[in-house]
């Protein structure tokens, strides 16, 4: 993120809540993204308004040419020609740079707020995401984010076009106060048409914006899972979800076009009634001889100037409920506050030893049943501990408290004696690593992927973590070695290949705890041995715990914990356990649960 992006997210102070963002208006709620650019948007305003100023002039002109025409024989008109000639260039220029300024900012003011959307939702916990569909939040990043910056875009010309239609007034009243009168005396209908136009249109907006996630969400879903869809011979049934989906947001968008169409062309036609009246008026005048031929077509030009804004205001307001609907969504994302921050004053925790500890820990997920229920567990600095259940017993919930994923409802994890909360949430991730068992690895090279927490690694390094999990020998017979682009979520290796590069990844940060949740699963036995023999060697002091799957990685462990319907219910050695405790065993005949 750039530094100016930084202050504008400093400066924005803490989130205000959605019905606060409804009473403040999405444009204040906006102003720290905006502000940053105001001198670009003064500018090109400024130099608006000067090329308004000549366009207010040539009208004018225009008509003293004619008069001058008219009433001399000798018509000495190349002056005025030359006059309306640099007078046309000047203003061209003028236009090309405000409108290049403008567009120049608005898209600007979008990377701003993509960045600032994309950091909000990087320090957003795990309990988010498993509330909030991708597709929607993909739609506020895209289409949401686009709608406010092309409003941004076109509403400083709309606002030039007000301040013509104040110069033209004024001109016009100087020029004749009763053709002004029939000038203008369609407008309060534009106005209370603008009014119904826009209280319409903003529902169906906001439906169309959402709709538009449906399908995104659809569309998301059926391509990350295009491997699941063809495997049960799904396709029929997603083209009947993407079918409905778009059917929904067609009837939303023809719903919109139609409002459009009954509203649209009485808004646009509207301000004409007072052009026919100003010819009628206008000519009785030029007959009688009270008005001048070139006044009365200059008084044309400047209604032309008069009516621009009303031509546009139904697609300025089309654009601005849009925009509305889209901020408003925006802001729906940025209004959530994580739940799990870094404490005021972070307890600093230089070189942890890895000394884990729950005490009376509960947890659950969301408004669910708890998971965890008073659970109890010390695991000492370079101890390795194998966590078994049953399916559902809480295992992978267990992992995902001990690097902070999540907070417990009750009770506290410690690391090295300090509650996780009172540490920097980077200093816990740096120091417990989480390994699961379907690793996502990125469309980059292979290297990229194994150097992914800390770019500072040299080659030499990664290929010694490499030969530690036993992937150096496949990555070498790539066609393109390290660098070798993996498919979409690495699906061009096999699982136990993944697997591995997911081992490696973990250990170029060097982590003092490493969480292995079930993370050589697609491994063979010999392979896994192998790997965790290595795992010692490189870190004699590391504690691990193995979220166990099987009974090879079991034995791997010093100390064995039985959790049972979230509980811990039994600790010792593999072969204690067995002797004693029924229930472990009948775990370990019905294959150990895998979650």
């Amino acid at each position: 993120m750039t530094d100016a992006l930084g202050a504008v997210a400093g400066a924005a102070g803490p989130p205000v809540r959605a019905a606060d963002g409804l009473r403040l208006g999405w444009v204040r709620r906006l102003w720290p993204v905006l502000r940053p650019h105001r001198r670009s948007v003064v500018l090109s305003f400024g130099i608006a308004l000067v090329a308004l100023a000549i366009q207010v002039a040539v009208p004018t002109l225009v008509g003293t040419t004619i008069d001058r025409a008219v009433s001399t024989d000798e018509s000495p008109l190349a002056p005025f020609l030359v006059a309306l000639t640099v007078l046309a260039l000047a203003r061209g220029v003028l236009v090309v740079v405000y409108r290049y300024g403008l567009y120049r900012m608005a898209y600007r003011i979008e990377v701003d707020l993509r960045t600032m959307l994309f950091r909000h939702l990087s320090g957003m916990p795990f309990s988010f995401f498993d509330r909030v569909q991708t597709g929607q939040l993909l739609s506020r990043a895209q289409s949401d984010v686009r709608a406010v910056q092309l409003y941004l875009a076109v509403a400083p010309l709309i606002a030039t076009s007000v301040v013509s239609f104040a110069v033209a007034l004024v001109v016009m009243l100087a020029t004749n106060v009763g053709l002004t009168i029939a000038a203008v005396v369609a407008l309060p209908g534009v106005y209370v048409v603008g009014v119904v136009l826009r209280n319409r249109l903003f529902p169906l907006s906001w439906i169309i914006q959402g709709r538009q996630a449906e399908v995104a969400t659809v569309v998301e879903e059926s391509v990350a899972g295009v491997r699941v869809v063809q495997s049960f011979a799904a396709e029929g049934a997603r083209m009947d979800a993407m079918a409905l989906a778009a059917r929904r947001l067609r009837w939303a968008n023809v719903e919109q076009g139609l409002v459009r169409a009954r509203w649209s062309p009485l808004l646009e036609n509207l301000p004409r009634v007072g052009s026919m009246l100003v010819l009628a008026y206008g000519g009785w005048l030029v007959i009688d001889g009270r008005l001048d031929v070139g006044s009365i077509i200059a008084f044309n030009a400047y209604i032309v100037l008069l009516q621009v804004p009303f031509r546009f205001l139904g697609f300025f307001l089309i654009l601005g409920q849009r925009a509305r609907a889209s901020a408003e969504r925006i802001l729906e994302v940025l209004d959530e506050t994580p739940e799990l921050t870094d404490p005021e004053h972070p307890v600093d925790l230089p070189a942890p030893e890895g000394r884990l500890e729950l005490r009376d820990v509960w947890f659950g997920y969301g408004d669910g049943p708890d998971v965890l229920r008073g659970v109890d567990l010390v695991v000492e600095p370079g101890e390795t501990v194998a966590v078994v259940g049953a399916t559902g017993s809480g295992k992978s919930t267990l992992a995902r408290l001990l690097c902070r994923f999540y907070d417990p409802r009750r009770g506290t994890v410690l690391l090295d004696g300090v509650d996780e909360r009172d540490l920097a949430l980077g200093a816990v991730r740096g120091a417990v690593v989480v390994v699961p068992d379907e690793p996502f690895l990125f469309s980059v090279p292979l290297r990229d992927n194994l150097a992914y927490g800390r770019t500072d690694v040299d080659d030499e390094e990664l290929r010694a973590i490499a030969e530690a999990v036993d992937a150096h020998s496949f990555i070498e017979d790539l066609d393109a070695g390290y660098d070798t682009v993996v498919g979409e979520r690495g699906y061009t290796l096999s699982g136990g290949q993944r697997q591995r590069v997911a081992l490696g990844r973990a250990l170029v940060v060097d982590p003092a705890v490493l969480v292995l949740d079930d993370a050589t699963s697609a491994i063979d036995v010999q392979v896994e041995a192998r790997i965790h023999g290595a795992l010692r060697e490189r870190r004699a002091g590391r504690t691990t715990v193995l979220i166990a799957h099987r009974l090879s990685t079991i034995t791997l462990a010093d100390r064995v914990v039985l959790l049972d319907d979230g509980r811990v219910v039994a600790e010792g050695t593999h072969a204690e356990l067995l002797a004693r405790v029924p229930r472990y065993g009948e775990i370990l005949a019905s294959g150990v649960g895998a979650a």
